[in-house]
């Protein structure tokens, strides 16, 4: 069989036939992730990017390519999750710009677009690294390239099979470039997606596929149910609001500073919870909740003059939600209506209490955890995008976060390595607003940079103070090993505690209070003042108490705060500074 082009209509059976592929394994892929931590999503990132460009393929009848070529690119830029995802995305982006105007495809067609998705990918990321899927899409690009210069291959599934080769052998040589993947012993995870993405519509070039179904998005997330779900905070009831009135203020001091931080921290965790402080540069700013902000104010005022006061009544914000849920009940809802606004209701008040008007600056975060969703709300941010370590957003759910909130320059916190690109991605596609991605990896660096914001600054200082500043305070994470390996020079069994530092690991423990203090021992130096704990869904106060006594105990001079964050898979999230 010798086949010289190929039109839309086989790209697009291609196309179906290569994400039905990546569909199935899935969960092959995820397993392929280095840390045995139960977040490894690589394949259900990238099978739910691609899934969402599938559904618009397959809903296209008797394509052009151009018609094809947008179906692909909007579909999978507004489904990417994670970088590899994203990365997916841009390869998608490359190949069918190149392609845009034919009514067909021959082998230097298709040698040119190949070398565009790998161009297109690689300058998407900042750092690209050797031994990822950004390999493997080059290896194919450059044995393109080698056909059109020194072989006279016309056919397209000898060009095909010629070129997949080259990556399946640039895929088993990852873990020759990336050590880590040499130990883990295992390939990269997105490498393998791309694979076994192409093997599919390689199957579908030789008509080796028959079934093209699509599952829809309903189908899509119910097959996808055993991955760990995350949920916004649901508004808490009036009793169990301890703590009545929002308090914010700058001080502008007159006596020094380290002084009034310690001094003024002191004074109100005895009046109130939720208490920041933070002085930089002869002002201190202040957030608090307390049932006296007389008290509060009064106190600062003994250290300087005060600015940006604002106090709110969040039993009364909370009486107003209850009065709006009443009334929509009493119109009639039906069932799938309610649970809708169910969900939603604790984001529509926040976003009705954030976006009564237009402003300069709006904030979103990325979080799991009705704690972590919490603290965010109250440091201001206007949405709490839902997801995090086991569930990324995609680029479609951080656009649609940006719509919502009604303001010029919108700082996008995504607390997450692998939802960067994503945020990144989504600050592209939008035109009307001025989209900043502060690139916070974990939740306590979001919660650093947002704290470090300051209205009275430019949007490019606030960016670059921001920025800096979330990167004085060192952070940590603790989890649970799903499988058994050997990594870092650490023997680790099912079911351990793991201590990681940037995805490094650094403390072993058969508790997670173990693997927290040697963490911690880890993180902590001689000019060390303070550790953040935020506890999750798997522990409880009690559980981060005793863990902060011990680290009190053994580290003089340091105060520990505790705060709920309530996140799953993640026993603790540590900060140091």
């Amino acid at each position: 069989m010798s086949l010289k082009s190929i039109d839309a209509a086989m790209l697009q059976k291609m196309f179906l036939s290569g994400a039905k592929a990546l569909e199935a394994k899935k969960d092959y892929i995820n397993e392929l992730n280095v840390f045995p931590v139960p977040d490894g999503d690589t394949g259900t990132n990238m099978t739910m990017t691609v899934m969402a460009a599938a559904r618009e393929v397959k809903s296209l009848e008797n394509p052009t390519i151009e018609q094809f070529g947008k179906s692909v690119s909007s579909g999978s830029l507004r489904g990417a999750r994670g970088n590899s995802g994203v990365i997916m995305s841009q390869i998608f982006r490359g190949f069918v710009k190149s392609i845009k105007g034919l009514e067909e495809l021959d082998v230097n067609a298709l040698s040119n677009a190949i070398q565009h998705a790998s161009d297109t990918a690689y300058k998407a990321v900042m750092k690209p690294k050797e031994g990822t899927i950004l390999t493997v899409a080059r290896a194919g690009a450059d044995r393109a390239i080698d056909i059109i210069i020194n072989d006279d291959m016309q056919d397209i599934i000898e060009f095909c099979d010629a070129v997949a080769q080259s990556m399946e052998d640039a895929l088993l040589k990852t873990p020759e470039m990336l050590p880590v993947l040499k130990q883990a012993g295992v390939v990269d995870s997105g490498g393998e997606g791309l694979m076994t993405f192409l093997r599919g519509a390689i199957d579908a070039l030789k008509g080796k596929v028959s079934d093209y179904t699509i599952k829809s998005g309903k189908d899509v997330s119910k097959a996808l149910s055993e991955v760990p779900k995350v949920t916004m905070a649901s508004n808490a009831d009036e009793a169990d609001i301890k703590f009545g009135y929002c308090t914010e203020f700058i001080i502008m001091l007159e006596r020094d500073e380290n002084i009034v931080e310690q001094q003024l921290k002191e004074y109100l965790q005895k009046i109130g919870d939720c208490v920041v402080v933070v002085a930089d540069e002869g002002i201190v700013k202040v957030h608090v909740h307390t049932n006296d902000p007389g008290l509060a104010i009064q106190k600062a005022l003994s250290y300087g003059s005060l600015t940006s006061m604002k106090i709110d009544n969040m039993r009364e914000e909370h009486n107003e939600k209850v009065i709006r849920d009443a009334e929509k009940l009493a119109l009639g809802n039906t069932d799938e209506q309610k649970e809708k606004e169910d969900n939603n209701s604790e984001q529509e008040e926040k976003e009705d209490n954030n976006n009564k008007s237009h402003k300069r600056d709006g904030f979103i975060a990325v979080a799991a955890g009705k704690g972590l969703t919490e603290i965010f709300h109250d440091l201001k941010a206007d949405y709490v995008i839902e997801g995090g370590q086991t569930m990324n957003p995609s680029t479609d759910d951080i656009l649609n976060a940006i719509k919502s909130v009604d303001a010029d320059n919108i700082f996008i916190f995504p607390n997450n390595g692998n939802i960067i690109l994503a945020a990144k991605q989504a600050k592209e596609l939008t035109e009307d607003k001025n989209v900043i991605v502060i690139p916070s990896k974990n939740i306590p660096q979001g919660i650093a940079a947002l704290i470090n914001y300051s209205s009275d600054s430019s949007v490019e200082d606030n960016e670059k103070n921001m920025s800096a500043e979330m990167l004085n305070i060192k952070t940590g994470q603790i989890t649970y090993a799903v499988r058994d390996t050997n990594i870092d020079g650490k023997k680790i069994n099912k079911g351990d505690f793991i201590g990681l530092t940037d995805k490094t690991v650094v403390s072993v423990d058969n508790t997670a209070e173990g693997a927290a203090k040697a963490l911690v021992g880890e993180l902590i130096d001689d000019d060390s003042e303070l550790v953040g704990l935020y506890y999750g869904a798997d522990m409880t106060e009690a559980d981060a108490e005793k863990l902060a006594d011990e680290i009190v105990n053994e580290y003089k001079g340091v105060e520990v705060e505790i705060q709920y964050g309530g996140q799953p898979v993640y026993s603790y999230f540590i900060s140091v500074e």
